[in-house]
């Protein structure tokens, strides 16, 4: 299934080369994901961490920041009840297959209460939750291209291993950093496309130091 979203995102199916690909078919760095400004180096580095390999299958068109930042703006000031895709990271045909899912959702306000203990919280934004297999940017975001909301929006930025979940073992803290890296990245490249004020109070580089 490691080509699945590619093949349904493209309609190639009967259309492809010798080897069963489609003509079209792209594997690039981690920083040409999702729009090429989404994934910096730091979060390319990060993605082996958390998949092993260092190419993946090309994003399909629609994911970019651009485009997730759009459909935020249209969103607001309405809540998310779930997840909306913002991009997904697959590696290629002939690797072991491994998939990520990184999102977008509205809150209604700064994350409260005690998150789980299988997360560590980290000082970005307005929260940062970082696991083995997700991690969560929480922040606020003032723009003039969220009109909606009185220019004010409550944002989260997830990214999400797919599949069953896995035992870590001795890579906890390495995983942790890695899915906090990437979370960032992306947060970051989403507050700068919708103009928030201060970058959503987003470091310019990952803070992986716990709070």
């Amino acid at each position: 299934m490691a080509g699945s979203l590619f093949l349904g995102a493209t309609g190639c199916g009967g259309d492809g080369d010798k080897d069963g690909l489609p003509k079209d078919y792209k594997v690039v760095a981690g920083t040409q994901l999702c729009g090429g400004n989404a994934i910096s180096t730091d979060a390319s580095k990060a993605l082996k961490v958390i998949t092993g390999v260092s190419r993946f299958e090309a994003s399909s068109k629609g994911y970019t920041v651009a485009e997730a930042a759009a459909n935020l703006a249209l969103a607001t000031p309405g809540l998310t009840a779930g997840r909306e895709d913002a991009c997904r990271v697959f590696t290629p045909i002939g690797t072991p297959h491994f998939n990520l899912r990184i999102t977008w959702s509205l809150a209604d306000g700064a994350p409260t209460g005690t998150p789980s203990p299988k997360f560590t919280v980290l000082k970005m934004g307005e929260e940062t939750l970082a696991g083995t297999e997700k991690a969560y940017v929480f922040f606020a975001c003032r723009s003039d291209k969220l009109i909606g909301s009185s220019g004010e929006a409550h944002i989260v930025i997830g990214v999400e291993r797919g599949g069953m979940p896995r035992d870590p073992q001795d890579n906890v803290e390495a995983l942790k950093d890695a899915y906090a890296t990437v979370a960032h990245s992306f947060s970051l490249a989403m507050a700068k496309e919708l103009r928030c004020e201060k970058n959503g109070g987003l470091p310019a580089k990952p803070v992986l130091d716990p709070a």
